[in-house]
């Protein structure tokens, strides 16, 4: 498999408070998985920034201007969301790591790319920051792709949180399908499994609502019995995912116990449905992941994913009872039906 990375140093320029979780240390290791890339002969850019008119696809030129007049300044967007000097600089780089991936992802050589980015974006309304996000990266990366001419973009979000921002840009478009497992109630509030999209855009936002102590096993299932199959269905032109890693079990934010090992295997799903149905396009963008040492071991074991030779996904037996994939399952089937099929 053809895998590039985008990181750039330059992420750790972003500052946050003290004590707040969304760091600079989360970019060193970023960094080091960029590293480690190269030292295996992988091919690793750096971004460019996205323009304004590239951001307001998706954002409102009143507030893209909101956003810059934050530069050289420290200010609290809301009670989580803050800006440093150079948040704004950062922050357009972050969503042109989004613009760059599409490009790469839908060039003459289709290929995977993992675009490595702080900020992140998925929480980003069209007019709102939240959530630690300024811009909407995948969003971005979404509207660039279907401007390129994607008819059909799919978004995967793996996030423990649900990408409220993603979700509301898209959900009248069937030109963009959205897909979230998300911890469930939970920060943002939004996610409900009978949240399916609107007018022209219904049945193509799919919420998978899983209950807080969700375990691998969960995920699997969620991933067999809908997120795959509507997927192939919909058969995207390009298959972009917001891979956030805080539902890992180590993970201070959250509460649900996935294992690294279970990044690796929800990013060898997708990858196999883009070599199904995209020639293996696919564009993995950083969101959360708060633990420094899960952060690791799950970001490589996403490049591990995308750079082996095969697209066999192996998930590990969680060893924990639990019927919380189960109860997503079945409350996402009952409000699909009329729009999918699902056994």
């Amino acid at each position: 498999m053809s895998l590039i990375l985008i990181s750039s140093d330059r992420f750790a320029e972003h500052q946050t408070p003290p004590g707040h979780p969304e760091r600079s240390e989360r970019a060193e290791v970023m960094e080091l998985i960029a590293s480690r890339w190269r030292m295996r002969g992988g091919e690793v850019t750096a971004p460019h920034v996205a323009a304004n008119e590239q951001l307001a696809r998706v954002h409102t030129n009143e507030y893209i201007a909101s956003i810059a007049a934050t530069a050289g300044r420290a200010v609290a967007l809301d009670p989580d969301t803050f800006t440093s000097a150079e948040s704004h600089g950062i922050a357009l780089l972050a969503a042109g790591a989004g613009i760059d991936a599409v490009e790469l992802a839908m060039g003459p050589k289709s290929r995977a790319v993992l675009a490595m980015v702080r900020p992140p974006g998925h929480h980003a309304e069209r007019s709102r920051a939240m959530g630690f996000c300024l811009f909407n990266n995948i969003a971005v990366a979404a509207a660039h792709a279907r401007a390129k001419g994607a008819a059909r973009v799919a978004i995967v979000d793996y996030d423990v949180h649900h990408g409220n921002g993603t979700q509301h840009m898209f959900e009248s478009d069937p030109n963009v399908l959205y897909v979230s497992l998300h911890q469930f109630p939970f920060y943002p509030g939004t996610g409900a499994a009978d949240e399916v999209g609107s007018g022209a855009g219904k049945g193509f936002t799919v919420n998978l609502p899983l209950e807080v102590g969700s375990v691998d096993d969960d995920y699997h299932v969620a991933f067999s019995e809908v997120v795959v199959p509507v997927l192939r269905q919909y058969d995207p032109d390009l298959l972009l995912v917001s891979a956030g890693f805080d539902a890992h079990e180590r993970d201070p934010l959250a509460g649900m116990r996935l294992t690294s090992a279970a990044f690796g295997a929800m990013t060898m799903e997708l990858r196999k449905v883009a070599e199904a149905c995209c020639e293996g396009r696919i564009v993995l963008m950083t969101e959360g992941g708060y633990d420094l040492r899960a952060l690791t071991e799950s970001l490589q074991a996403a490049v591990e994913s995308l750079a082996a030779s095969s697209a066999e996904p192996s998930w590990l037996p969680s060893g924990v009872a639990s019927d919380r994939g189960r109860a997503a399952v079945s409350a996402a089937k009952r409000v699909l039906a009329p729009y999918w099929k699902l056994a």
